[in-house]
């Protein structure tokens, strides 16, 4: 870990982290983070074909983005020119960006950046906070976590989700969940971008990609009363709501307290990065990251048995880069 940056942000040491006593599962190691990363500097050796997952680690996260759309295939496979691109951030939390509550304004001007670059005809980021969460444009959450700013800067148009009359009624073919009011800017975007941070969730032990599309949704506090893990897994139902592309910001991940968190105690630097098509794929390896087992989340092991993509880390490619220690920032 580079030890200013960890005293700078107030993060725990290693060492410190697991005198702590955090879940961390038989088989994780900081040196590679539960087997998902390189070890060594450079590119992990990786199975023949097309990768599922990329993850990367050791830079600042603008490099790592860039380096793991490079090892998916670039923007191009995700983004055509011409399609209408929506963007959803976790930037429920009036935090600053420092907390780990929100992901961080920094990767987000990036994957605008790369959308413009695959010329996209329009990219909106689109977000319902918790905070603030009776006031239609996000009240002051949306600036204290950063993100209108970093939109702003962008020249992209950010959407907030606080207006029910926004939001449609669809059908989801779920064991529990059966409709859903959703927003329509999701529904009409050619390709969306789920865009989480990974971190501790008092209430379903971990929040990601999956559980981060209850953003999207008008009635969370319905799937809490009905399963809240199966209602996560039941979701991948519904028409048009799969992300095209996950990006998981893992490179501070909230370990207790989630998922408003406490203070910048309640973080360990991973200085990480995962990005995939298969929502529940990098789901099971946010799960690792946070010492727990690869289907050892409710909602995830649910959808994986459910077929909606898969938590068997060890029957997909994945793709590993370890950026050179002069990388760090």
């Amino acid at each position: 870990m580079n030890s200013s940056l960890s005293s700078s942000l107030n993060l725990p040491s290693r060492r410190d982290f697991i005198k702590a006593g955090f879940a961390l599962g038989a088989g994780f190691s900081l040196a590679d983070l539960g087997g998902l990363f390189a070890p060594e500097a450079g590119a992990a050796p990786a199975k023949e074909g097309k990768p599922l997952i990329a993850a990367v680690r050791d830079a600042s996260r603008a490099a790592m983005l860039d380096k793991a759309l490079e090892l998916l295939g670039g923007i191009g496979a995700f983004v055509k020119p011409g399609q209408t691109v929506v963007i959803k951030p976790n930037a429920a939390w009036a935090t600053s960006p420092e907390r780990g509550a929100n992901t961080h304004p920094e990767l987000l001007k990036r994957i605008i950046w790369h959308c413009k670059q695959a010329g996209a005809k329009s990219i909106k980021v689109f977000e319902r906070t918790c905070d603030g969460a009776t006031i239609a444009d996000g009240g002051g959450t949306l600036d204290a976590n950063g993100i209108r700013a970093a939109v702003k800067e962008a020249g992209v148009e950010l959407v907030p989700g606080n207006d029910r009359s926004y939001y449609k009624q669809v059908a989801v073919k779920g064991v529990k969940l059966k409709e859903a009011e959703v927003h329509r800017l999701i529904l009409e975007s050619d390709v969306f971008i789920n865009v989480p941070v990974l971190k501790h969730h008092q209430g379903t032990t971990m929040t990601a990609a999956m559980k981060n599309l209850m953003g999207i949704i008008w009635d969370r506090r319905a799937w809490h009363r009905l399963d809240l893990h199966q209602c996560i897994a039941d979701f991948l139902t519904a028409p048009h709501c799969r992300p095209t592309l996950n990006i998981t910001d893992a490179y501070a991940p909230m370990l207790r307290y989630g998922p408003r968190g406490h203070d910048k105690s309640d973080l360990i630097e991973m200085r990480s990065l995962l990005a995939s098509p298969d929502i529940v794929a990098i789901d099971a390896a946010g799960a690792k990251m946070l010492g727990h087992k690869e289907d050892g989340i409710g909602h995830v092991k649910i959808a994986s048995d459910a077929g909606y993509g898969t938590c068997r880390l060890g029957t997909v490619n994945i793709a590993r880069y370890k950026f050179p220690p002069h990388k760090v920032s």
